[in-house]
Parts: structure tokens; C-alpha cells; sequence
């Protein structure tokens, strides 16, 4: 996804998001150590999408926190 998606989300949204996505982390790792891993981009993908969910929300909450 691209970050413009990701700031246009809700606060839970970004943690569901998180969530997902480290899900989907954990599996593409497990496919990796088996052997079944065919499309090897999508975990550099996943890598990176987490760390900009993790970023905006951070930036998110300290805008929040900012305000309040």
C-alpha cells in the first residue's frame, strides 16, 4: 500500500492493519523456512508496510497528543 492510504486511516484502523499484516509476516516466514515461498518480493513488501503503519500512527498520536 502506499502511505496516502495508510494516513487517510483511523487509529484502529492502523492497528488492525498492523495486526494483518504482521499475520501475514509471520506466515510468509514460515513458508520461507518450508521451502513454499514463491513470491520472496512480498516479505521485503510486508517489511516495509509495517514499519510506515508504525510510523504514521506514531505520528498520529503524537499529533493527538499535541492538541490535547
Amino acid at each position: 500500500m502506499k502511505a496516502g492510504e495508510f494516513r487517510d486511516m483511523s487509529l484502529d484502523q492502523l492497528d488492525d492493519q498492523l495486526i494483518k499484516l504482521k499475520k501475514e509476516q509471520f506466515n510468509l516466514r514460515f513458508q520461507a523456512a518450508s521451502g513454499q515461498l514463491e513470491n520472496t518480493a512480498r516479505v521485503r513488501e510486508v517489511r516495509r508496510d509495517i514499519a510506515r503503519v508504525m510510523t504514521i500512527a506514531q505520528q498520529k498520536r503524537a499529533g493527538a497528543a499535541k492538541r490535547a
